[in-house]
């Protein structure tokens, strides 16, 4: 059997045939579409297979992995060669080269660490990706003649890297195809609203976020998956927000983390308390923040839209203040005693989709009034009264929304994480249009 660090090191070869995008021009698919070939028809025993194939592929008799991820990368080949508005072939490289490099990068920490630590396996493949993605985008500018901006391509590697280690905490080897497409995908979006931070402001940014990432994983408050997805959305936050929009993020990150964690003990004896010992999975944090990164994310491309740059402002710190007004109000109203069912107001069990407390409805309004305290104090609003209404309006809607859609749909198909983006969206929405009628 061909050892799994062997089998990375195969795939990181037909990976590194990406580096001749620049040289093939319009036939840069073709390696990869002959690679695909061969392994779907024609290789099916060999030394050849024996390196590449993983368990299914043996049972199957077909390189269906490997099929899989030429494939992948004969369409991304394409799509920068064929299309009129193509993607650069540099980033082309760089999603291949993630995906390919990461899986090396995984299974060296797995040889040397023998206790398979997750954390670490996702470190290593993170770190790997990272330096493959940034070489790959190098090698590209160098032989084309026009080396990309250090600060942009520093970016565009890192958000590569962690979009791949978050896919592959959550998804199987298998799904490589998956994802890197989507980490192709998403570095041509991110580089079409281009990056406008100086080289030391991306680098603060990288180093400050990954720290959070791992003080979050080392205390407890997040999962592998939720601290790759944290350090992800942080990241964006920083370079396509600014200061700003990163404190008020964190400020949810971290007083929501704690209030997980707060008298623990006591919620589990209730059976009221969060799974994994509250620690946040990707779950979680997407559930909570995705509406707040598309916003930051439209805020950053509003010079090119039809929308004015301040509402997504407001979406975002409503948003936000959503997310901390249920969490607060779930968190630390499970601890009080008769919640009713905020639909029917009959009481309910502690723990009861759609039950609330009144004091825990109150702490709610409180944690919405801590974000709109971190947003006027870092944003510069014209009236920053109006602006503490909207944002704290909007707060108190979306935990509101939150516990209706738990006490009506949550559960069966609808689970906690649909809930908590349909909350934080109404909380957007509430806290746009306040801002629109009242600044």
């Amino acid at each position: 059997m061909t050892s799994t660090l062997r089998r990375a090191g195969g795939f990181a070869a037909v990976g590194t045939l990406a580096l001749a995008a620049p040289e093939l021009g319009r036939a840069a698919a073709a390696p990869f579409a002959i690679v695909a070939f061969l392994a779907a028809f024609v290789v099916d025993e060999g030394p050849v297979f024996d390196l590449f194939a993983r368990p299914q592929d043996r049972r199957d008799g077909r390189l269906n992995g490997l099929a899989g991820f030429a494939l992948a990368a004969t369409g991304l080949a394409l799509l920068s060669t064929v299309p009129r508005r193509s993607m650069p072939i540099d980033l082309f490289v760089a999603a291949v080269l993630v995906v390919a490099y990461g899986t090396v990068g995984a299974r060296v920490v797995e040889r040397v660490d023998t206790a398979t630590n997750p954390g670490r396996t996702t470190a290593g493949f993170a770190l790997v990706a990272f330096l493959a993605a940034l070489a790959g985008q190098l090698a590209v500018g160098w032989t084309l003649g026009t080396l990309p901006a250090l600060p942009a391509a520093v970016f565009l590697a890192a958000a590569g890297a962690l979009v791949a280690a978050l896919l592959r905490s959550i998804l199987y080897e298998r799904d490589d195809p998956l994802v890197m497409l989507s980490v192709g995908l998403l570095l041509w979006l991110f580089d079409a609203i281009g990056v406008d931070a100086a080289l030391t402001e991306v680098g603060a940014a990288l180093v400050g976020t990954v720290a959070l990432g791992y003080l979050s994983y080392r205390t407890g408050t997040a999962s592998v998956p939720g601290m790759v997805t944290g350090v992800l959305l942080a990241l964006l936050t920083l370079v396509f927000g600014g200061v700003g929009w990163f404190a008020i993020l964190i400020a949810f990150f971290g007083i929501g983390g704690l209030s997980a964690k707060y008298r623990y003990d006591e919620k589990r004896s209730r059976g009221v308390a969060e799974d994994n010992e509250g620690a946040r999975g990707s779950g979680n944090v997407l559930g909570n923040a995705a509406v707040a990164l598309v916003a930051v994310i439209g805020f950053a491309a509003s010079g090119s839209m039809p929308m004015e740059g301040e509402l997504f402002r407001f979406a975002f710190t409503g948003s936000l203040a959503a997310a901390m007004s249920d969490t607060l109000s779930s968190e630390i109203g499970v601890l009080f005693d008769n919640p009713r069912l905020i639909t029917t107001l009959r009481r309910v069990d502690p723990g009861t989709d759609g039950g609330i407390t009144w004091q825990g409805y109150i702490i709610g309004i409180v944690g919405a009034a801590v974000v709109s305290g971190v947003a006027v104090g870092v944003f510069a609003f014209g009236s920053p009264r109006l602006a503490a209404i909207a944002v704290v309006g909007g707060g108190v809607t979306g935990m509101t929304v939150d516990s209706v859609l738990g006490a009506t749909l949550e559960g069966g198909r609808v689970g906690n994480q649909t809930v908590n983006f349909l909350g934080t969206l109404a909380g957007a929405v509430a806290s746009a249009a306040l801002a629109a009628l009242l600044l």
